[in-house]
Parts: C-alpha cells; structure tokens; sequence
C-alpha cells in the first residue's frame, strides 16, 4: 500500500511540475498578448479548460501527499511525507490566496497590474512543485532502491 501511495503521489506531483512550469513560462505570460476586446472570453475559457485538467490531478496529490504521512514506506524518514504535506498545503493557499483572486479579477477585464501579479505570484507554486518533485523522486530512489 505505501509503495502504490508513493508512486501515486511522485506521478501526480511530476505532471503538475511540468504543467506549472508551462503555465509560467508560455501560458501566463502570454495572457498580455491576447488583446483587451477578447481577453474576457479567452480568461473564461483557460478557467474552465486548465480546472479540468488540474483539478482533478491536485486533489489526487493532496490525498496522496496525507495518505504518505499514514502510510510511509518505512525506509523513508518521517520528514520527508511532512514537507510534501507542507509544500502541497503552500500550494494551496497560494492558489487560494494569490492567484484565484488574480484570475477573478482578470475575468473582469484585462489588467497589467493583476496580471504582473499574477505571474510573479506564481513562481510560488512553481517552486514549491519543483521543490516537491525532487523531495519525491528522492524518496521514491530511497523507497526502491532499499
């Protein structure tokens, strides 16, 4: 059960690593080259399109992430599930916090500011998914390797 948990939990994290690493890199930053007149339309459409394919995979990860913390393959320390629970929990709130706020925002109406929020912001999430990638594989060579 903890191998599956632990591999279920690198996979989840590895996809949304190089999803954030795309949204911040090409998505985000080309939200300023859409144009005012259909900006609206177009912040409708990647908020529904992007939920649909991170949504899911978050909310596999948060479970993951507190299922490790139950079941952690006893080769690993017990640090390690809790910051990944910790880093998962940063995402979060930076999700909730930060950028779900900029996205409302930017369904009214396109906004240099919030959008320069935005982006900045989310090297937050950025960093802490690639933090918990490596903090995974790490783990899944300790947890396999044994």
């Amino acid at each position: 059960m903890s191998d599956l948990v632990l591999l279920v939990q690198i996979a989840s994290t590895c996809l949304l690593t190089g999803l954030i690493w795309t949204i911040q890199v090409v998505h985000y930053p080309l939200f300023a080259a859409v144009g005012a007149e259909t900006f609206v339309d177009y912040q409708a459409d990647h908020a529904r399109r992007i939920t649909t394919v991170v949504g899911p995979l978050m909310l596999i990860e948060a479970s993951t992430a507190i299922a490790l913390v139950a079941f952690r393959p006893s080769v690993l320390p017990d640090w390690i599930p809790w910051t990944g629970l910790a880093l998962v929990m940063m995402i979060w709130l930076s999700t909730i916090i930060l950028q779900v706020p900029c996205h409302a925002r930017l369904a009214l109406v396109f906004d240099p500011d919030v959008h320069r929020r935005l982006v900045r912001s989310n090297w937050i999430r950025t960093f802490a998914w690639t933090a918990r990638t490596a903090l995974l594989l790490w783990a899944g060579w300790l947890a396999f390797s044994a």
